[in-house]
């Protein structure tokens, strides 16, 4: 495959990028809570009416409003300026005021807006966990939203959720409302970034098939050991490395079984706690059986990213973990270092791979009890789940970054920027959707006519080596307040336990003969107990309750 630059690449790193956010969103907490509390609670906005606005086409109302939002900004425009923001307004007539945060602050902003009272009425971009979603819904502070989607106010909504159930059951809380919108890509399958080989020591190797099981990976990374395959006369080959295994493990529990770090549903939605399955005893056993033959890089704990870049850029690594293979390596994008196909082990049904859920895991956009026009908020914020509001909000009105080379098919090309600009950049001037997890949805015909040689590369590997064995780990489900105060208080010690021992079982400091002292304390510690919750949600989830 010919090289191309960074540049042409940037469409598929800004969806993709977006599609992993939306799935990490809180993905350390493991904490969808949410109470079962009655909606008795639940208030209509203050002055609400319906009249004048239309449930289909624009403008949305006849007359100029003017609302508050409320959202985080990574600072790269003036938002009062922004011409896909500029577009909106003269499309549908609704005029925004903004309440702007930077990220690191807004978690703090939000809470004191909350605590106050003194409410905007639109909240983009908010990353509402489960818990503020229910709290401050059953408190009537954010008002609920199926309401006005199954009243014709969000037509691309609704049209969304009865093809996809399962998305409005994820975004719906135990009293039957539904209080933020979700991200939606129905195109993700990476959950996290996967796996790469180096292309340049397969074919120093003569590798024409990559390894399809644990075993045929260790005696790859043993030919990468013994056989200077970067052609240096030195033995400095790392065939395996990591960053204190954060960046792999995912990706290699699924080749014990395991769909996640720490809890996921199977395919027959039985619901497992990884740290004490039989499938994490054989990740740890490979693991220490690498580092004791030194194909595990011996600074996997204590490297930082730069330092495990620079290894790659200096040529020493076989196999790794990033985002795309040159981010590593250096260099240009290509295809010729291959995205890792997982390998199957002992454990029956091995391989599988932890899938993209689609949808984020926390809220994206809510609409506040002080909004005296929420039939014009939802259909405002329901164009952006259309082909035409996620063009517009996500890559910025047409002729400024790109242009349609056929309207009809919806086929894309990229304009000449003004001043020789990275498009990236560039397109952080034109939209809001920029660094934040916004409201709106994902789909392929998006980037027609815009993915490159690269892109299609990723998509193809992706498509046929994660899909066919991938499963999203667990769906979005919501916890009672007891039982999500139980579970921060279980993982709060286990997390650090798990940890410490997953260290010291890899390096040999703890022998694999103690694994069955290791898993009794795990499930005096509360494991099955961890299960038991997850599971009961689950079932919930599963029945629509």
């Amino acid at each position: 495959m010919n090289k191309i630059t960074r540049a042409s690449s940037v469409i598929l790193c800004v969806t993709m990028s977006a599609s992993i956010m939306a799935a990490c969103s809180s993905s350390n907490e493991n904490n969808n809570s949410a109470s079962p509390s009655s909606s008795a609670n639940a208030t209509t906005p203050e002055g609400s009416s319906d009249s004048g606005v239309k449930k289909d086409g624009f403008p949305i109302v006849d007359q100029p409003i003017t609302l508050k939002m409320m959202s985080q900004d990574v600072g790269k425009a003036d938002w009062n300026t922004m011409p896909a923001l500029k577009e909106m307004e003269k499309l549908t007539n609704i005029k925004f005021t903004y309440q702007l945060t930077p990220l690191d602050s807004f978690s703090t902003k939000k809470n004191l807006v909350f605590a106050s009272g003194d409410l905007p009425d639109v909240l983009y971009a908010p990353d509402l966990t489960a818990a503020e979603q229910v709290t401050y819904g059953t408190q009537g502070v954010l008002i609920p939203l199926e309401k006005y989607i199954d009243e014709g106010y969000a037509p691309n909504l609704k049209k969304i959720f009865d093809e996809y159930p399962d998305i409005r059951k994820s975004f719906t809380t135990p009293d039957g409302h539904m209080y933020a919108l979700p991200y939606i890509d129905l195109s993700a399958i990476w959950y996290r970034s996967p796996m790469w080989y180096n292309g340049k020591f397969l074919k120093s190797l003569n590798v024409t098939e990559l390894p399809k099981t644990t075993e045929e990976l260790y005696n790859y990374l043993k030919q990468v050991r013994d056989s200077d395959p970067n052609g240096n006369g030195k033995q400095d080959e790392i065939p395996l490395t990591s960053v204190k295994l954060d960046d792999l493990r995912m990706f290699f529990f699924g080749f014990w079984g395991m769909y996640d770090e720490k809890v996921y549903a199977d395919k027959d939605g039985k619901v497992h706690y990884s740290p004490q399955e039989e499938g994490y005893k054989g990740y740890l056993t490979f693991m220490n059986r690498l580092w004791n033959e030194n194909l595990l890089d011996h600074e996997t704990f204590s490297q930082t990213p730069d330092q495990k870049k620079a290894k790659g850029q200096n040529n020493q690594i076989a196999l790794f973990n990033d985002y795309f293979p040159y981010f590593t390596l250096g260099g240009e994008p290509s295809g010729d270092n291959p995205l890792m196909t997982p390998v199957s082990s002992e454990i029956a049904g091995s391989p599988v791979y932890g899938m993209h859920p689609g949808i984020s895991k926390n809220g994206t956009f809510a609409i506040t009890s002080k909004d005296q026009n929420p039939e014009a908020t939802m259909r405002w914020v329901d164009y952006l789940y259309s082909y035409e509001g996620a063009t517009l909000m996500n890559q910025g009105p047409e002729g400024m970054l790109w242009k349609y080379k056929n309207k009809d098919t919806h086929e894309k090309e990229w304009v000449t920027l003004p001043d020789g600009q990275e498009r990236e950049d560039y397109r952080g001037t034109l939209t809001p959707n920029f660094g934040i997890l916004t409201p709106g949805i994902k789909i392929n015909e998006l980037t027609n006519g815009l993915t490159t040689e690269f892109d299609n590369w990723i998509q193809k590997e992706s498509e046929e080596k994660l899909k066919p064995i991938g499963k999203a780990p667990f769906p979005n489900v919501y916890l009672t307040n007891d039982e999500q105060s139980e579970i921060t208080s279980l993982l709060s010690d286990l997390d650090t336990y798990v940890q410490q021992m997953e260290a010291k079982f890899v390096t040999g400091q703890e022998p694999m003969s103690g694994w069955d002292k290791y898993l009794a304390q795990v499930k005096k510690m509360g494991g099955d107990r961890i299960v038991e919750v997850y599971q009961g949600a689950y079932d919930r989830w599963k029945s629509g309750k």
